[in-house]
């Protein structure tokens, strides 16, 4: 025990230090943090229920739909017809339509978006960044009946059709495409930017201090090391275009066929969704089983691509 030395007239005295009294802060800690931790733990056990939940919501009735469809055909056949006579369940009308408006969604929102979070990492002033990013943010907060209508109305009816002319109807999945790669831009750029903003400062330095200018400095040392990031950002994107239900249903088309070109109509996955659980499809009929059945390979379609994401940013991801 350590003592406390005094002067005075008699000489030195060596006094022991005042007993500190026990703190109950180190205790109160230890409560807190156990009482946030089996909150934390209550969180992911919600998530992960409702994970199961959804499977198995999705799984018991399209496991009753295969029993009489053959998952073959299903997957392969040309003709979507579950509510006429004769009936046919091929879905890949659902599936071409769906692939093309992701495809000329990510054409418009990748390019912007990459270059958006380029620009407010390595270019903007930090005043400018400031006013942007929240105002690019926002188009994220604007609901998507919003767009669709947008899409139908001014993308498909004054664009494509007024002022370029084009032989379009009234439905193509290319203004569906084009107005979704608008409303995922804010997605990719926000999130590509903060992995690019995470790179260190020292990396760009270095990559100055051997000549290089700013743009080679971005495309040849920050881009990559943001890489994992930004491929996960784009992954999210895809994941948001496969899924988005009110653009499709408006712009796309509600005409099941198979789709050869951009100004074609058709008919997406989340479309035939959006429209089939609005009709009168007697529950537990094989018509409303469908579905079920589309809704399944969708989230099969979504988990394949999180599953390909994780791998890359795995694959690329860099410990600095």
């Amino acid at each position: 025990m350590s003592t406390i030395a005094t002067g005075g007239e008699s000489g030195v005295h060596l006094t022991p230090p005042p007993r500190s009294r026990p703190s109950l802060t180190a205790s109160s800690a230890r409560t807190g943090e156990k009482i946030i931790r089996v909150l934390l733990a209550g969180a992911a056990g919600v998530s992960v229920i409702t994970t199961f939940g959804i499977v198995a919501s999705l799984l018991i009735p399209a496991l009753g739909f295969f029993r009489e469809v053959n998952p073959i055909d299903f997957l392969t056949g040309t003709r979507w017809a579950p509510q006429f006579t004769p009936a046919s369940f091929g879905v890949l009308p659902l599936i071409t339509a769906t692939l093309w408006t992701t495809a000329i969604a990510l054409a418009v929102a990748v390019p912007f978006g990459l270059g958006a979070a380029i620009f407010l990492s390595e270019y903007a002033p930090t005043q400018l960044r400031k006013v942007l990013k929240p105002m690019l943010e926002i188009l994220a907060g604007i609901p998507t009946v919003v767009y669709g209508f947008f899409a139908l109305q001014v993308v498909q009816t004054d664009f494509l059709r007024g002022l370029l002319n084009l032989p379009t109807g009234a439905f193509s999945v290319l203004a569906a495409g084009l107005v979704m790669g608008v409303m995922i831009i804010p997605t990719i750029a926000s999130l590509s930017e903060d992995a690019l903003s995470a790179v260190p400062l020292g990396m760009r330095q270095g990559s100055a201090a051997l000549g290089a200018n700013r743009m080679q400095t971005t495309l040849k040392v920050v881009f990559p090391a943001a890489l994992s990031g930004i491929v996960a950002a784009v992954v999210l994107g895809i994941s948001r275009a496969v899924g988005e239900t009110m653009i499709v249903a408006l712009a796309a088309g509600q005409q099941a066929r198979v789709v050869a070109g951009p100004l074609e109509a058709g008919q997406t996955m989340t479309g035939f969704i959006a429209s089939a659980a609005l009709g009168d499809s007697r529950v537990g009929s094989l018509e409303y089983d469908t579905l079920f059945a589309v809704g399944l390979l969708l989230f099969i379609l979504t988990l394949a691509m999180n599953i390909i994401s994780i791998r890359l940013v795995r694959r690329f991801r860099e410990a600095y």
